[in-house]
């Protein structure tokens, strides 16, 4: 199962360069097998907002979460030391370790385009590298 990093979901939100790729990708990989953190969710909507773009993400919610029924994910409290500890073992900053520690946790792979994230111990891999595994 792959959790989807928030740059995958702004880069089709906010139609960036690589936007076909996730286009495509979504469209490919089940949505089973793609998992969301509250994370990932709650800075979409502080960056689809603060760009003016409400509209936008209430569409993205209806889009994900009721129509397609996707999956949340989040870690309480009892995991910011294993955190801290990713941040500082890694380099990371908050929201990279936050997604690294919901990978870890739930055993799952990232999918992203944030080259941080590639210092780590668990697979990332992008939009393409995924869909190659699907064709």
């Amino acid at each position: 199962m792959y959790l989807i990093d928030t740059n995958i979901w702004l880069e089709r939100l906010l139609e960036q360069e690589k936007s076909v790729d996730v286009a495509k990708f979504l469209t490919v990989v089940p949505v089973k097998e793609m998992i969301i953190s509250d994370f990932s969710f709650h800075s979409i909507g502080i960056i689809m907002t603060k760009l003016k773009k409400e509209s936008a993400f209430l569409l993205f919610i209806e889009d994900i979460f009721e129509n397609a029924n996707l999956s949340s994910i989040s870690i309480g409290h009892n995991y910011m030391s294993e955190l801290i500890d990713s941040m500082k073992k890694f380099d990371l900053d908050f929201d990279d370790a936050y997604q690294y520690t919901c990978a870890k946790n739930y055993n799952l792979d990232i999918v992203s385009y944030d080259k941080d994230l590639y210092k780590t111990d668990i697979k990332i891999l992008t939009p393409k590298d995924v869909i190659n595994k699907y064709s």
